[in-house]
């Protein structure tokens, strides 16, 4: 193998936050040494004060000023290898999110966030749109905790698969036409992804794509407890969700991005989505399972607006994110329906394989899959 021609820079600005007297502290010592110092730190991180310091205040900072040397580095892609909470940071700053989205945007070990830079035609200035949050080596949707808390409550974003629509922008009516050859392999791969949880329902929109998808993950689900001498379906509950459905100029809605949609369209999305969003609680509400993992299936923008719902964002943050058709996105609900989200990830479209858009795709805007 031949060498990089570039060496690798270091920046003593990526380093890992600094939380002062707690460093090198067990967490049960931690406890001992600070009692409610060391609560502020697991309950109100952004306004924890150590030494005179606000640890994730000046990592905001940094990273803020890190970007400024990252972005003066020549060529398409920047590679950034740096630890948990300061990844956590980049990305945060990047789109514009305050200090009290740490611990929100979670980053795994080895996972991989990827932000987009366009540069803007009237000032020049990027526009930065996060394409993928916390793309893993394991499975994002396996048993396990958010930002180190346990959670019993989970949606799923489920992407469609593509559809022959994807291609012809002059067409109305998003993923209101059937899955083609792609769009049906991605979905059957999404399926098999979600094959070991226990879906207690899905959600999907009325809009045909929308349909075929959920209708496969169900019939896997329901065949996963058949694969033994004692075949026993799993009944899964499936229900349609009219707020999910997207109707739109597609030439603003491409592979599931909304740099291009105008205000009018992206007001009618952001407030029928949070009608959906609404719903989505009140179904995780409903019952008295203590734990329970709802499937939503729908189009990329929609499932974008959810995430913005989840976030407590407004609609201008819709152009901030992107998913790709048979994508998933996973957000984790620790403190039930009505708490905070945590977002596992974004765009997540490793079980996809070959039938995925690579995270390192090329940027030339006339790139189709």
């Amino acid at each position: 193998m031949g060498r990089r021609g570039e060496e690798m820079v270091p920046e003593l600005e990526l380093r890992e936050i600094d939380l002062y007297s707690f460093q090198g502290l067990l967490k049960h010592e931690g406890k001992e040494r600070f009692g409610e110092a060391y609560r502020k730190w697991q309950i109100d991180a952004p306004n924890f004060n150590i030494d005179g310091h606000y640890p994730v205040r000046e990592l905001w900072a940094r990273a803020r000023d890190c970007w400024n040397k990252i972005l003066i580095h020549e060529g398409k892609s920047v590679l950034v290898v740096a630890h948990n909470a300061v990844n956590q940071a980049l990305v945060a700053t990047a789109i514009g999110l305050s200090t009290e989205y740490f611990r929100v945007l979670l980053q795994s070990n080895c996972g991989v966030s990827v932000l987009d830079f366009t540069p803007r035609l009237d000032d020049g200035s990027p526009h930065i749109c996060l394409n993928r949050l916390n793309q893993t080596p394991s499975s994002p949707v396996a048993a396990g905790s958010s930002a180190g808390r346990k959670t019993s409550m989970r949606i799923i974003l489920a992407c469609h698969g593509s559809t022959q629509i994807n291609t012809e922008s002059d067409l109305p009516n998003l993923g209101n036409g059937p899955m083609n050859m792609l769009g049906i392999i991605q979905s059957q791969k999404t399926a098999e992804l979600l094959l070991d949880l226990k879906l207690d329902s899905i959600v999907s929109s009325p809009q045909i794509a929308s349909v075929e998808t959920a209708m496969t993950i169900s019939k896997v689900q329901e065949a996963a407890d058949c694969l033994g001498a004692d075949c026993v379906p799993r009944y899964v509950e499936m229900k349609q969700l009219q707020e999910l459905e997207v109707l739109g100029n597609a030439s603003q809605i491409q592979r599931g991005c909304l740099h291009h949609i105008d205000d009018r369209a992206a007001e009618k999305l952001w407030t029928q989505s949070e009608i959906a969003w609404n719903s989505l609680r009140e179904e995780l509400s409903s019952g008295s399972e203590p734990q329970k993992i709802l499937a939503v299936v729908g189009h990329p923008a929609a499932h974008i607006a959810l995430i913005g719902h989840c976030l407590n964002l407004t609609k201008e943050w819709l152009r901030s994110f992107h998913l790709d058709n048979g994508s998933i996105s996973v957000i984790d609900l620790p403190d039930g329906p009505s708490g905070r989200g945590i977002i596992r990830c974004i765009n997540y479209t490793a079980h996809l394989g070959r039938w995925s858009i690579p995270v390192t795709r090329p940027t030339t805007d006339d790139e189709e899959f």
